[in-house]
């Protein structure tokens, strides 16, 4: 980490574990040194700086580092593009090279210490660029690029090189490295004849940016290009959060392979959330195989995909797949203006076609309400009776192709409950579909509701569709009916969650609660907890176990269950016991002393057999009626610790219904974990069963965030299942537990 060479921040106990394994702030690498106030309680920020990059994307001074002008060379090409570019943004471009006087008629320096002044930006066309950079850090060069590959991508050796690099960049001088293994994409032409909100552009592999960038031809603005490559020291975060701060800017679209810092990606994503900017992702890793395959393309993590997708939901990024959905939801994000409503009326002339465009959108989690009796009244003044008007809106065909489509058409944008028109043209019928689109044109110029059509032709060269449509500013034109209800999804979803958005970091905690030393007082580093232990630490959160008694004899075990209270469950304890049903481990029901006494020499003699140490047996309260739950503590290599939540019991691992949250988060996010779950309806009573304390299973899962933050350095893992979620008003109890330490 390039950050575990800049000093000692604090003897902050809660931040000991964080500077001893060189995981400082990532602010303070470029900053200033973090105050308490920067820091939630595990010790990670709470706040980033936004880099200053206007230097970079519009300097002022250049040197190209190899420059060449000898034709049928790479560097040639490189040199004549950055030569326009500088042109462009109104930059000086020195060419250095050592055995030429000049490049493209311009005076060539031989080296970097013979700049005529000093420069604003260096872009390095050369194969090893760590003297240069050297170089470079001792001229006080604000930026470099670094072309050059085979660094962390190729493996350990190369990962070193690349920290040597990043090291020499920015720890001897401050100087912002982008690189290495990136390409010229940051100094491509940007139309500067279109005008509206603009799309910002982040990759991590530069071709994969094309589709977005070849937007300019459809008359999208586009005004950056960050191609962050290995990402030695900028990243994705740090054009994030400078994308974010940009008025230009109307939605910020990236392709990520992985990520250098999670934390710092989920602050620059909060950043974002908090300015109402749209961040839509496509992020490569969601199997084994495209995980290897990225993680060998740029050197970094991916991350566990469940984690990466759940914290990217959380802090409002929209997760697409691939790049025409990254395209068609960037372009749609940057044109499109609040919605009015949420409803969205599917206007076509098929029944057929209304009707399957309205069964993918309302699968898709969009709503369709249904038109109100006066307004149906008026769409039949146009439209035949017996065709169907109610939403989807069937015109038959005939209206189209004269004065009342366009009659019918403002009138279901007129609908109040209306805010997205969406018109599937499932192919071209001349003269009367030149008619519809030129009538959903006008239409849209007209409203500030949103206006999308889908030209399902694959031609596409007729005039209807190129010079009519994407003609338009206002109309949202798509290929294919699952891209456009993407986009109107992420669109009305973004709009949603913004209105509500409430910055968890503002509200994470800062110092420990009393129940923090308590709770490092039970922690063994490097090992697993007996379930006795690991009660003792929900205990001192604050989280319910049943009454029990450790005992060591089978007279003690007859009186605890006395005070207990019969029936009870009887349970070895033992740190090395993980799963004690399927060794025959438990014993339920238990409803006499002779049965108790059974129950103890049989548990006993099964962990003898098996080998395992025990610190006792447990006698406990039996609890029996309820939802069996599961709330648990992992952590993440990118995030850190991160909190699950789902169904519980015997069959967890065969269910796999969970849901899964990067702490900070509230009370909201909590709930929002629970309807994820393909098994919610089970909390709201089945069968006749009645509701269960969702509220105190909530309390729960925010007790636990409150433990995996304060005991992010000692604590590696927790499973608390089952959670037994009790009738409404009840609360939950944590029935058996399990905690490894790190």
């Amino acid at each position: 980490m390039l950050g575990s060479t800049h000093g000692t921040f604090t003897t902050d106990p809660r931040r000991a574990h964080v500077v001893a394994c060189g995981e400082l702030p990532r602010h303070a690498v470029h900053g200033t040194a973090a105050t308490a106030d920067d820091l939630d309680v595990s010790g990670r920020p709470l706040h980033s700086d936004v880099p200053d990059l206007d230097r970079f994307f519009r300097p002022e001074s250049v040197a190209v580092i190899g420059a060449s002008d000898t034709e049928g060379r790479p560097n040639t090409g490189i040199t004549r593009q950055l030569f326009a570019w500088a042109e462009r943004v109104g930059a000086r471009l020195h060419p250095v090279h050592p055995t030429r006087t000049s490049v493209f008629g311009t005076t060539c320096f031989p080296s970097v210490a013979d700049l005529p002044e000093q420069v604003d930006l260096a872009v390095l066309l050369v194969a090893d660029p760590l003297p240069v950079v050297e170089q470079l850090a001792e001229e006080k060069v604000r930026f470099a690029v670094a072309f050059a590959s085979g660094f962390a991508e190729t493996g350990e050796e190369g990962a070193l090189a690349q920290a040597r690099l990043a090291a020499a960049a920015v720890q001897r001088s401050g100087m912002r490295l982008l690189g290495p293994n990136t390409n010229l994409n940051a100094f491509e032409h940007f139309r500067e004849d279109l005008e509206g909100p603009a799309i910002a552009l982040i990759t991590q592999s530069g071709h994969q940016g094309r589709p977005v960038f070849a937007l300019q031809e459809l008359g999208v603005r586009l005004s950056h290009w960050a191609p962050t490559g290995n990402e030695a020291d900028l990243e994705t975060s740090d054009f994030l959060s400078y994308f974010a701060e940009r008025p230009e800017v109307g939605v910020i679209a990236a392709y990520v392979e992985g990520l250098k810092d999670g934390r710092a990606f989920l602050l620059a994503a909060d950043r974002a959330a908090r300015r109402g900017v749209p961040v839509v992702a496509v992020k490569v890793g969601r199997t084994e195989a495209g995980a290897r395959t990225a993680a060998s393309h740029t050197g970094k993590l991916t991350g566990a995909d469940a984690v990466v997708d759940a914290a990217m939901r959380q802090f409002g990024v929209i997760r697409v797949d691939g790049l025409d959905e990254l395209q068609d939801t960037a372009a749609l994000l940057a044109r499109a203006r609040p919605p009015r409503a949420e409803g969205v009326a599917v206007y076509s002339i098929s029944g057929g076609t209304g009707a399957h465009f309205a069964d993918l959108a309302t699968e898709a989690g969009l709503t369709l309400p249904a038109l109100g009796e006066a307004k149906q009244a008026e769409l039949h003044q146009w439209i035949p009776e017996y065709l169907d008007v109610a939403n989807p809106v069937d015109s038959g065909g005939h209206p189209v192709g004269d004065w009342r489509g366009r009659k019918i058409i403002d009138a279901i944008l007129d609908d109040p409950q209306v805010g997205v028109l969406i018109c599937p043209i499932t192919g071209p019928f001349p003269p009367m579909s030149d008619q519809l689109a030129q009538d959903l044109v006008d239409a849209a110029e007209r409203t500030d509701k949103l206006v999308c059509v889908v030209w399902g032709s694959p031609v596409g060269t007729e005039d209807a569709y190129r010079e009519t449509l994407l003609g338009s500013s206002r109309v949202a034109t798509f290929r294919t009916f699952a891209n456009c209800i993407t986009a109107v999804r992420a669109h009305l979803d973004h709009h949603r969650f913004t209105a509500h958005y409430r910055s968890p970091f503002d509200e994470a905690p800062r110092t420990p609660s009393p129940s923090f030393r308590k709770a490092q007082a039970l922690m063994r580093p490097g090992q697993q907890l007996s379930e006795h232990a690991a009660k003792q630490l929900l205990r001192a959160y604050g989280i319910r176990v049943p009454r029990e008694q450790l005992v060591t004899s089978a007279a003690a075990a007859v009186r605890a269950a006395g005070l207990v209270g019969y029936p009870v469950v009887m349970k070895a304890s033992g740190a090395q016991l993980a799963h004690k049903t399927e060794l025959g481990l438990v014993k339920v029901g238990l409803t006499s002393a002779s049965q108790i006494r059974d129950a103890y020499r049989e548990l006993t003699d099964i962990a003898r057999y098996e080998g395992a140490e025990l610190d006792g047996v447990l006698v406990c309260q039996m609890v029996e009626r309820g939802v069996e739950m599961v709330v648990g503590v992992t952590h993440d290599t990118l995030f850190g610790p991160t909190v699950t939540v789902g169904l519980g019991g015997v069959l967890v691992e065969v269910l796999r219904d969970t849901a899964v949250r990067v702490p900070p988060f509230g009370d909201d996010q909590a709930q929002a974990m629970l309807s994820e779950l393909r098994g919610r309806a089970l909390l709201d009573g089945v069968r006749g069963g009645p509701p269960a304390d969702v509220d105190a299973l909530v309390e729960v899962v925010q007790r636990v965030q409150r433990m995996a933050l304060e005991l992010s350095g000692e604590l590696s893992e927790l499973d608390i299942n089952p959670l037994m979620v009790l009738p409404r008003g009840q609360g939950a109890v944590a029935l058996d537990a399990l905690a490894v330490c790190r």
